[in-house]
């Protein structure tokens, strides 16, 4: 292990070198991921496919968990961007299964965000996120807390998705967003009606 877990929570650098390099080491990782686990990858290369030095790695981040977890920070807000709605659409399993193939399609990227050395801060921050954005959802049923709908809703599915991707299973999206709308989103909604997408 190259170090230790770390908050995403970073200050962000404003000299325009720096944001290079920053973006770079993001992009760099996020293309490994779509080749191999994050287990498998090394700092070294990380920052070859980045064009960095290995020193200006550690100027930025004290180890990879660190980088994961800062990439982790935009990525949950484009999931979120997908879940949040989820919960309070009329065609909640179509969007539901939306949702689950988006994973799917960046299945290694995912495994190690829900899956990986940065799980638990990860599943906070995918939390957190989601309860900044429940003042611009549309409200929860009466008997039910806007904010507990919010951190229900969405740290279910971080459960069912982080257990989906951490298994050897012939599940495929269709299945897991069945499993996710009967569980969570329809319960949560009040949807009794199970609408499934045209088959493809």
């Amino acid at each position: 292990m190259e170090g230790t877990l770390t908050s995403p929570k970073r200050a962000m650098p404003t000299d325009a070198r720096q944001i290079r390099s920053r973006k770079a080491l993001n992009s760099a990782l996020l293309a490994l991921l779509e080749e191999r686990s994050f287990d498998q990858l090394t700092i070294r290369e990380i920052t070859a496919r980045a064009g960095t030095g290995y020193a200006t790695f550690f100027r930025h981040y004290p180890d990879k968990e660190a980088l994961l977890s800062d990439i982790a920070t935009d990525e949950i807000g484009n999931l979120l961007a997908m879940t949040v709605p989820v919960l309070y659409e009329s065609n909640s399993y179509e969007s539901t299964l939306a949702l689950c193939r988006y994973v799917a399609e960046h299945s290694r990227l995912w495994s190690a965000l829900l899956t990986g050395g940065a799980a638990a801060i990860v599943r906070v921050e995918f939390i957190r996120q989601a309860r900044a954005l429940v003042e611009e959802a549309r409200t929860t049923p009466e008997w039910l807390p806007s904010d507990l709908g919010v951190v229900h809703g969405t740290g279910s599915t971080f459960d069912i998705l982080a257990w989906w991707l951490g298994q050897e299973n012939d599940l495929d999206a269709k299945d897991v967003a069945t499993i996710l709308h009967r569980l969570v989103i329809a319960p949560l909604i009040g949807d009794k009606v199970e609408k499934r997408a045209p088959a493809q």
